[in-house]
């Protein structure tokens, strides 16, 4: 059976051209503002404008034909929802995206435009998780899940074996965490292609459900408050995969604040002229409050989408 290691590699090339290559810019303001050789993944601009459209790419090229032929079901309203309508788009694969009715009407109307067949549930997010899930099973289908699947995190992947062709010396990558879906598909592919390379995982004070589980090494609920990084909030799925993997692959954690992340989003809008979403800005703001620990040395930044309404990208930078 492969391993993770080599599903990663073989989706890498298998991919191409669905799924872009997207660049490790060389940020002159910011490598002079900290100190350090900063580099920015520039995830935000792959297609739907986040790393999802990865993992939702390879879980779709992977199913039978029956399973393709049948179509699969999801649950989101954000960077998941997006990735898996363009990506069932692209591959003539019918894609439900169940989500909370009181989500925000130009998230919908953007899974919509991306091909994906939105359907409404009462209450919340984790409402829409269930019915889909339970959908799914009715009808034996597909339920991809956001992070809690191999395959999905093999597609993540990808974006660590770019990073170290495009870079073969990093010092350390800097991620924002959630489900742990993309720190583990990176670690991985770097844990063999780039072993120097540090790991540093990055969450939200008021979002650490995996960092709250990996630190009382075992997964339960955590209450979390309000983050302009909600693509990394919520909790950890019983037995999820990516648990053990960010165990094993993590080797740095650091917790930011609500104006931490503000002053990020900021200051890459200042010195790269990126609009990014709040946990890009996650991931930035870890760095800068690491930054006199990697004096002089290279480091890169993930920045994993930018899919933030104007209005509350503007209200965050005041």
């Amino acid at each position: 059976m492969p391993t993770l290691f080599e599903n990663i590699m073989q989706a890498h090339q298998a991919l191409r051209p669905q799924v872009r290559v997207t660049p490790l810019d060389h940020s002159v303001l910011l490598s002079s503002h900290t100190g350090c050789e900063v580099y920015l993944k520039c995830e935000h601009l792959q297609h739907t404008g986040s790393f999802k459209f990865r993992g939702a790419s390879n879980k779709l090229r992977l199913l039978s034909d029956e399973q393709r032929a049948q179509g699969v079901i999801t649950a989101s309203t954000g960077n998941h929802g997006q990735g898996v309508a363009l990506a069932g788009k692209i591959s003539g694969v019918k894609a439900a995206i169940y989500a909370p009715e009181t989500a925000a009407a130009v998230k919908l109307d953007t899974i919509r435009a991306l091909g994906g067949e939105v359907r409404l549930v009462a209450g919340d997010a984790l409402n829409a998780e269930l019915a889909a899930a339970a959908a799914a099973a009715e009808q034996h289908l597909i339920y991809i899940s956001p992070y809690n699947d191999l395959q999905v995190i093999a597609g993540q992947g990808t974006c660590g074996v770019e990073i170290a062709e495009q870079q073969a010396d990093l010092d350390a990558v800097f991620v924002a965490v959630g489900g742990g879906g993309l720190i583990s598909g990176i670690a991985t592919a770097l844990e063999t292609l780039s072993p120097q390379t540090e790991i540093v995982a990055c969450w939200p004070e008021n979002a650490t459900s995996m960092y709250s589980n990996l630190e009382a090494g075992h997964i339960f609920e955590v209450e979390e408050k309000r983050t302009l990084s909600d693509g990394t909030a919520g909790g950890v799925e019983p037995g999820a995969v990516t648990f053990e993997l960010c165990q094993k692959l993590i080797d740095r954690k650091v917790l930011v604040s609500e104006e931490e992340i503000k002053q990020a989003m900021k200051l890459i809008a200042i010195t790269d002229r990126w609009m990014i979403e709040g946990a890009a800005g996650v991931a930035v703001a870890a760095m800068l409050k690491l930054a006199p620990e990697y004096q002089g040395k290279k480091v890169a930044i993930v920045l994993c989408g930018k899919n933030i309404v104007l209005d509350k990208y503007l209200k965050a930078i005041e």
